[in-house]
């Protein structure tokens, strides 16, 4: 369930191929004669017991943010997914999707998934030292259907999970955090229910669960914390979606308040904090939203301004979105970032003129982006990943 109406900012690269530190003052030096206390043969002069004011460093600036590019490649070549510690992930251009996983130290491939006739790969990859999850899904036609795979990174071998005990995947988003993912699956009573799983054991546990024809969708997964939707009464007019949040250490479900009655449409919680957006499906600009900030569950909201629909992610310490502004006919993107203590967000990453970039995706706690410089002759993608 991604952005009403139009193709998700998440797959922005698919909708381009379709068309100081310083130092302290030195302290002036007088002259000696000048500083020295002056005295008669019959005054003496008692040493002051008074240590002299420590000159303590300036506290230095917080390191500027640094990009690193790892892939580039043309336009309608292979794409970033995410980059693990040992595997880089990428997706070919074809019109399937071809998800290759390949060792970062040799280059050698460990996996290459080619989805069937009918079906295309759908993001994300969960991936660990060990395992890869990939899948795929079939949205034409009558036979609708999800499917998804665990490798053997070691092997290769795949298993289909609808062979484990893995409740089966309903809706095709999955939230994933390194080796935790998170996703919706229906309930023997037809319910929509949310289902926290690890990839290496497979073990899962359901959350919360919503009566048909209400469902869950759009989980977004930190370090500590799950994010996710709630669709009521989907088609009619009285639809809602609603927000909600719950720790991955175990607890009840909260509602994160809205500002505006039952249009939140993404967001992400950290160490008790929420960022969240809000787009009503009759805006007629439906890749910006509104964002806001709540610190605390019980703290006030802080509006953030504008955002690109869809582009929240948590990384780390940190959350991340995408801030699109039009000018003069033409886009200009830029990264922004929040944590907990800070006054305002960061500005870590503004695209070059007639650059599109996706949205952040997260891997053992480092945020990689793609850019497509579309301006430039020949065209070309760049993975930057933050060091």
């Amino acid at each position: 369930m991604r952005r009403p109406g139009v193709v998700a900012v998440t797959m922005a690269v698919t909708a381009i191929l379709g068309a100081c530190s310083g130092s302290p003052s030195a302290q002036p030096e007088g002259d000696p004669s000048a500083a020295a206390p002056k005295t008669s043969p019959t005054t003496s002069v008692t040493p002051s017991l008074t240590p002299a004011p420590s000159l303590t460093p300036a506290p230095k600036p917080p390191a500027k943010p640094v990009w690193k590019s790892f892939l580039r490649q043309p336009v309608d070549g292979q794409h970033v997914v995410t980059q693990q510690r040992r595997y880089l992930v990428t997706r070919a251009s074809d019109q399937v999707g071809t998800t290759t996983i390949a060792a970062r130290a040799g280059g050698r491939t460990v996996v290459r998934h080619v989805p069937p006739a009918g079906f295309v790969a759908q993001s994300p990859v969960v991936i660990d030292d060990r395992w890869a999850l990939i899948q795929e899904i079939r949205s034409d036609g009558p036979d609708r259907k999800i499917r998804a795979y665990r490798y053997d990174l070691g092997s290769g071998t795949k298993t289909d999970l609808s062979q484990t005990a893995l409740p089966p995947i309903a809706e095709p988003e999955i939230g994933a955090y390194d080796g935790t993912f998170a996703y919706s699956t229906t309930d023997r009573q037809k319910r929509s229910c949310l289902v926290i799983a690890t990839l290496d054991s497979l073990k899962a546990r359901t959350v919360t669960c919503v009566d048909d024809p209400a469902y869950i969708a759009d989980p977004v997964v930190s370090a500590d914390a799950v994010t996710f939707s709630q669709i009521a009464d989907p088609q009619t007019p009285s639809r809602c979606k609603r927000l909600f949040t719950v720790p991955l250490a175990g607890g009840q479900p909260r509602a994160v308040p809205a500002v505006a009655k039952c249009i939140q449409w993404s967001g992400a919680t950290l160490r008790g904090a929420t960022i969240w957006s809000e787009v009503s499906s009759t805006d007629p600009d439906q890749y910006q939203s509104k964002a806001y900030l709540r610190e605390t569950a019980d703290a006030a909201q802080r509006p953030l301004g504008n955002i690109a629909t869809d582009t929240i992610v948590p990384c780390g310490e940190w959350i991340y979105w995408q801030v699109r502004t039009v000018r003069d006919g033409g886009e200009r993107f830029q990264l922004d970032r929040w944590q907990s203590g800070r006054s305002r967000p960061e500005t870590i990453y503004s695209a070059p003129a007639d650059a599109a970039v996706t949205a952040p995706t997260c891997q053992d706690g480092i945020p990689v982006i793609e850019v497509a410089h579309l301006g430039a002759k020949p065209t070309y993608t760049e993975a930057l990943q933050l060091r």
